[in-house]
């Protein structure tokens, strides 16, 4: 289970939205970024940026309290396409609001890192990309 840290970002925009009535514009749709350094919360990660990489879409189930905390999981396996080139070491995932771009939400570091190389497929099994707050 790779459980997940907010980034600084979605920190702000939640105690703004919350505390100080200001507008967060949420994402219709969130994306799995894998990284080979750690994103940290202020977003400064290196991002796999070549042989057919792309972000991918994750879903998310509904909140429930695990160990304290509520808890949301991917409800869904995240398979990428076949590398074209070696992507190097994938120690990292982050989940962001936008294919390209935007901003980093939550972050972490993978349970099992991975050297993706030509011709490997990454995936992500159901249930194994936690997210919490407490």
């Amino acid at each position: 289970m790779n459980v997940l840290n907010i980034s600084n970002f979605l920190a702000t925009s939640l105690l703004n939205q919350v505390f100080r009535n200001t507008n967060y514009a949420r994402p219709t749709t969130v994306y799995v970024a894998l990284y080979t350094s750690n994103p940290t919360a202020a977003d400064t990660g290196a991002e796999v940026s070549t042989g057919a990489y792309k972000r991918m879409a994750i879903t998310l189930g509904a909140p429930v309290i695990e160990n304290s905390k509520q808890t949301i999981k991917n409800s869904a396996d995240v398979a990428w396409s076949v590398a074209t080139a070696d992507w190097g070491l994938v120690s990292h995932i982050g989940i962001r609001d936008a294919l390209t771009g935007g901003n980093l939400l939550y972050f972490g570091s993978l349970d099992t890192p991975r050297s993706i190389l030509v011709n490997d497929v990454f995936k992500l099994l159901t249930g194994s990309v936690v997210l919490t707050l407490s």
